[in-house]
């Protein structure tokens, strides 16, 4: 059953984790990570089929992180899920840590495909949900986690329009719409609306959802793979969200997708996480 109080907490560590390993590193993508955290939170700790411990499980459900750049916030969960030892995070970035800025499969367990280069995702997860329909692995899920940035590229829609095709009902994507890509705002760099639309045009169902209420996401993300095992239309989930959420100088900001707090602004940063953590209507931020 999900508990949005435990979905809350889960995406505040996520932020502050976010925070820590990026002070390792001196570098990352803080603004990226904090509109995704529901949805992260969602996926791992409600939605996805896993076990603790077996990060190779070949009835697990997949997760792609064509927005491979929130990678920094994934690592903490995995080690939660004990997939990789706790102390690797420490050396995040450090020479010889597996744990760098953009997720590598080969290195890292529990990472389903090795993301980096913008656009690619979509054509992997559905060429990994037909696959484990060729297998027989009908209960496997696949989800790919998106940046509405990266719709601006074309493989995207041509996955898309296979995805249709071939009923891969398997298949369920999640758009992290924080309406901003490195350029700026989506619509002035190149226009994506009507999204809803678009997406039903190419005969995916459709699912809108508060992307900052992590039990919504959770509950419209069950829903749309609920009839993963026949052969349908394909899913996605677009969620609302905001670039930079809980931070407030951050917030629908293009300045923090790529930075570094300095030791007094991460102080000040983590306070106030902690803070926006404590709130009594936390779960609903």
């Amino acid at each position: 059953m999900t508990d949005p109080a435990r979905l809350a907490e889960r995406a505040g560590f996520i932020r502050r984790e976010t925070v820590r390993l990026i002070d390792i590193a001196k570098t990352g993508h803080y603004s990226s990570v904090f509109s995704a955290a529901e949805i992260i939170a969602a996926l791992y700790y409600d939605v996805m089929r896993l076990r603790r411990g077996e990060p190779d499980w070949p009835e697990r459900d997949r997760l792609v992180l064509s927005k491979g750049h929130v990678a920094v916030g994934v690592y903490p969960v995995l080690a939660d899920w004990d997939f990789i030892p706790a102390e690797v995070l420490d050396g995040y970035t450090r020479l010889g840590n597996p744990l760098g800025d953009h997720p590598n499969m080969r290195d890292i367990p529990g990472i389903d495909f090795s993301s980096g280069s913008l656009g690619h995702g979509l054509s992997v997860g559905l060429g990994m949900a037909l696959a484990a329909r060729l297998r027989g692995l009908t209960q496997v899920r696949v989800f790919v986690l998106l940046g509405d940035g990266e719709l601006h590229e074309g493989q995207n829609w041509e996955a898309a329009m296979a995805a249709a095709h071939f009923r891969a009902s398997g298949l369920c994507a999640v758009l992290d719409r924080n309406h901003y890509s490195l350029d700026g705002d989506t619509e002035d760099v190149l226009a994506l609306e009507p999204l809803r639309d678009k997406w039903r045009s190419f005969g995916w169902e459709v699912t809108e959802v508060d992307g900052h209420d992590a039990a919504a996401v959770a509950k419209a993300l069950s829903a749309a793979v609920a009839g993963a095992a026949t052969p349908g239309p394909p899913q996605i989930v677009i969620a609302d969200t905001i670039k930079g959420k809980g931070v407030t100088f951050m917030e629908e900001s293009r300045d923090w997708h790529l930075g570094w707090l300095a030791p007094a602004d991460r102080d000040r940063v983590l306070a106030e996480l902690t803070a926006g953590s404590a709130r009594p209507d936390a779960q609903d931020a």
